[in-house]
């Protein structure tokens, strides 16, 4: 199994919004904990490996480590000042990058024997048709990572956290709580728990005030399930993971709240699967 070094991770972590390359580097060495759970899950990833969403291009590069070859797309040039830069720099050669669009992918039908979709559905126009896309382009009996998080958690919510820990987005829905956000991060920032540095909505509202909300896909596990099976994909294994107050709670408590459609969309801040195309 890879090392999951935390200490490296967490360096990266404190810089990552620094630029995209700073961001790639931090992605890179996070990877390993998806590649934890995918060995975990008895899956090993090798052969021709598509990044459907690699933005800096952090993870491809990482991917490439263990596959024949990698191609990671992104719908904007993120990828060109990082990971183009950085697989130069460690002379990796089989890894390619090219700008297109998760939901038209510019690839034959049974073109790869890996997926990766880390981070990226909650941000797609139209989830069904990407989770197709990335089924067409499979192999028969090829294999995907997703990963997201509901929109209604802390985490899935993709905005500022205030000091006093305060589900804005629960107490007044998310439009009003994008708006309120906005302002606080160009009049007063000190009202967050986060700086500049440490998070891009406040950084990009602060310089300019035009933030857009970039969350097209508002994740509800069902709903994610019944995406992915109408896909024409198998969940493996799915990883359903509490945000860190509700782990503290007693066992029972937890995985009633992780596991009931009542409060799972609130308390989930990350899930990631292993799914399995049909042959």
């Amino acid at each position: 199994m890879r090392r999951i070094d935390e200490q490296r991770i967490k360096q990266h972590a404190d810089v990552r919004f620094r630029s995209e390359y700073d961001y790639a580097l931090f992605e890179y060495y996070r990877s390993a904990k998806v590649f934890a759970f995918l060995e975990k899950a008895n899956f090993q990833v090798s052969g021709h490996v598509l990044d459907a969403g690699c933005g800096g291009g952090g993870m491809p590069l990482s991917f490439a480590d263990e596959a024949r070859f990698v191609v990671g797309i992104d719908l904007v040039n993120r990828f060109g000042a990082a990971g183009v830069t950085l697989s130069k720099e460690r002379q990796i050669g089989n890894l390619d990058f090219v700008q297109a669009d998760g939901q038209r992918l510019p690839f034959a039908d049974a073109s790869f024997d890996w997926v990766f979709s880390h981070a990226v559905i909650e941000h797609v126009a139209d989830a069904q048709r990407y989770l197709h896309e990335c089924a067409r382009v499979l192999k028969p009996g090829g294999a995907m990572y997703l990963s997201t998080a509901p929109y209604l958690s802390f985490h899935g919510a993709h905005l500022p956290r205030l000091k006093i820990p305060v589900p804005l987005h629960l107490l007044i829905g998310r439009r009003a709580a994008f708006a309120t956000f906005r302002t606080l991060a160009r009049h007063a920032e000190w009202t967050l728990r986060e700086r500049a540095d440490e998070n891009s909505f406040i950084k990009i509202a602060r310089a300019n005030g035009r933030k857009h909300d970039d969350l097209l896909e508002l994740v509800r596990i069902r709903r994610l399930r019944s995406q992915v099976a109408a896909a024409g994909f198998s969940i493996a294994v799915e990883d359903l993971y509490l945000t860190g107050t509700f782990r503290k709670l007693p066992g029972p408590i937890a995985r009633w709240l992780r596991d009931s459609p009542l409060t799972q969309d609130i308390v989930i801040g990350h899930v990631q699967y292993a799914l399995k195309k049909a042959v």
